[in-house]
């Protein structure tokens, strides 16, 4: 296995929980920071440049319900514009359980300088990718959604680039859900979470309780012909939160609750190809990885460090927040 490294410590004053990522226009690493932590440090977005210099960008303009704003995925879109997954119901806040929102903001001079609201309504968005004109986005729970095997639903929305206003109701009827799965492991009731595109257009999403990712794939007019278990490795990979996939088709997967990074070949094979100990990071170690991003030829690693319990490594929040690094 590879051996994690450090990438950089979070400046303690404006970063206690770092979560998605994206690559800027400029070539900037930015990163989202929901700061479930200590929510009093306002969710923001950080800017990391090649230099490795770390600066906050901006905050995220809050939700006029609960006072707070939870970033986690995010894309730019072809124009320039930041997509967010505002996931409020991460936010401890009961007001927030359906209040999540898609928002796209237009930042210039590091500065909002307009924001939309895509989708409202959302009960726990979270991962994001932009394919063509749409947006696609996972959200990990259907709490309204009762299914005859009594076990957790979760689903996928597509939503246009341009489309605003949209009020999602978390129900299977919903026009702007494409694909729905359940989670079968009882004992982790947490769906679909990481989420990436190959270069055919092909579609992945995380099952995170399941430990497994499936492949959506797609009729000509875009509806979904299939949606199966593509990868799953119980003993390699526990859990699929962030992904990526590099330019041969091999998908990097942070492995949230073993403190793992997994590799998935492009025949579907899966091998576990980092792991720490509990541990606080500063060394450079996984630290509850949420999610991988492949920039400047490395794999850089955001570490949640937040959630303790049953079937998690980490056992307890640390700062400075971490990021780790691997080389691919």
């Amino acid at each position: 296995m590879k051996t994690p490294r450090l990438f950089t410590l979070l400046p303690e004053e404006y970063v206690t929980t770092p979560d998605g990522m994206a690559l800027g226009p400029d070539g900037d690493l930015v990163l989202s920071c929901p700061n479930f932590a200590d929510q009093s440090r306002p969710g923001c977005l950080v800017r990391i440049n090649r230099d490795r210099q770390v600066r906050k960008w901006v905050d995220v303009p809050v939700h006029s319900v609960t006072g707070v704003a939870c970033p986690m995925g995010i894309a730019f879109g072809p124009d320039g514009d930041l997509y967010i997954c505002d996931n409020q119901g991460w936010s401890g806040s009961p007001e927030g359980s359906f209040e999540g929102r898609i928002l796209r903001l237009r930042i210039e001079n590091d500065e909002v300088v307009s924001t939309t609201v895509v989708a409202e309504g959302m009960e726990h968005p979270n991962g994001i990718r932009i394919r063509g004109s749409y947006m696609y986005v996972t959200q990990s729970v259907l709490t309204k959604v009762e299914d005859p095997t009594g076990l957790l639903r979760s689903c996928v929305y597509r939503f246009g680039l341009d489309e605003e206003g949209i009020q999602i109701t978390n129900t299977l009827d919903d026009p702007h859900m494409l694909t729905s799965m359940l989670t079968l492991n009882e004992n982790d009731q947490y769906g679909a979470d990481g989420i990436e595109f190959d270069p055919e257009g092909n579609l992945y999403v995380g099952n995170f309780g399941d430990g497994a990712v499936h492949k959506i794939t797609f009729n000509e007019d875009g509806t979904v012909k299939d949606n199966v278990v593509w990868a799953k490795n119980p003993e390699q990979l526990q859990t699929t939160d962030g992904m990526i996939m590099d330019e041969a088709g091999n998908l990097y997967i942070a492995d949230f609750s073993a403190n793992a990074i997994a590799k998935v070949y492009p025949d579907g094979t899966v091998e576990r190809y980092a792991q720490s100990p509990d541990t606080d990071g500063f060394q450079g170690e996984l630290d509850q990885p949420s999610e991988a991003f492949i920039w400047e030829g490395k794999l850089v690693v955001s570490c949640f460090d937040l959630v303790t319990g049953p079937g998690k490594v980490n056992t307890k929040h640390e700062l400075p927040a971490t990021m780790s690094e691997l080389d691919l």
